[in-house]
């Protein structure tokens, strides 16, 4: 049995816990009220202050930055979201063109106006430098093309590479703005070498498709892309499922553009396999150095 002292002895030791929690509940609430205080009663502000004492680095940071389980989904999910027909492409220095004398190309000279119509010649549309496009001319991009661009994808697959078009048709005020850029970036003369005008874009036909390899991207809109092996198959199969490389090497002074062996072109599977064979560029195979179009187009897939 318990003494009197024993008793009394316990109700002190409470009695001493009690006062002394509520002595330290009481700092911990005066140590919150003067923190706010501090910080204008600006709550907010008060927990931050607090987040930049735990962690310096994250508070350096704006609050969209910081990085969540929450907001790094956001930010995967709008990636995916990203229209992929109009990504721009890589842009490319004025130090990464090389010297090739264009005495002999015509270029924008005497055609800087844009026609009511497209032009055909031997039922091919043409978008060039010589040829422009109606600035209301929007297509789309062609279902043919993308069908053939698939089936072309699908073996390619066989051989081990993921072929992607990372750039297809483009509207005629997207390319105004991409033109734009590049202008600002790399000045007009050097611009011009790789970047159509708006209105002279073959990407405002629907029937241009930029190709590259997947998880390659450093090779997208590059040179080195007709390295690679992807780049290779691509160059040696295209004209299978219909399409040519628009802007071959060493062939500036005729097409207007320098090398682009991503930048393929779809006319149909005869009409490519015919030009893969000539080895001429589009624009000796049709003679546009000298003939006139046919006939306006009235109507485009």
């Amino acid at each position: 049995m318990q003494s009197r002292y024993d008793l009394s002895k316990k109700k002190n030791q409470k009695k001493w816990q009690y006062v002394i929690s509520g002595s330290l509940a009481s700092l911990l609430i005066a140590g919150i009220v003067l923190w706010v205080g501090m910080n204008d009663w600006d709550i907010d502000k008060s927990i931050d202050e607090v987040r930049g004492i735990i962690n310096p680095k994250q508070a350096d940071l704006e609050p969209n930055q910081i990085e969540t389980s929450d907001n790094v989904q956001e930010k995967d999910t709008a990636a995916v979201e990203e229209p992929v027909q109009e990504a721009p492409v890589k842009e490319v220095p004025v130090k990464e063109v090389p010297e090739v004398d264009m005495s002999g190309a015509k270029g924008y000279v005497g055609h800087e106006t844009l026609p009511a119509e497209p032009t055909m010649v031997q039922g091919i549309l043409v978008a060039s430098k010589q040829y422009p496009l109606p600035s209301t001319y929007a297509p789309g991009e062609s279902k043919e093309a993308r069908a053939s661009f698939s089936e072309m994808a699908a073996e390619a697959k066989l051989s081990g590479y993921e072929l992607v078009a990372f750039s297809t048709y483009r509207s005629f005020d997207y390319q105004s703005q991409l033109y734009e850029r590049y202008v600002s970036n790399d000045g007009q003369e050097a611009a011009d070498r790789y970047s159509a005008r708006p209105g002279y874009s073959e990407h405002q036909t629907g029937l241009a498709f930029d190709i590259g390899e997947e998880l390659f991207e450093e090779h997208f809109a590059s040179e080195s892309f007709g390295e690679t092996e992807a780049g290779k198959w691509v160059a040696a199969n295209a004209a299978k499922y219909g399409f040519i490389m628009r802007y071959p090497k060493g062939k500036e002074k005729i097409t207007g553009y320098m090398y682009e062996p991503w930048h393929f072109r779809y006319i149909g599977v005869e009409q490519a396999g015919k030009v893969y064979e000539s080895k001429l560029t589009l624009e000796e195979y049709l003679n546009l150095q000298f003939r006139k179009a046919e006939a306006p187009i009235t109507d485009h897939e």
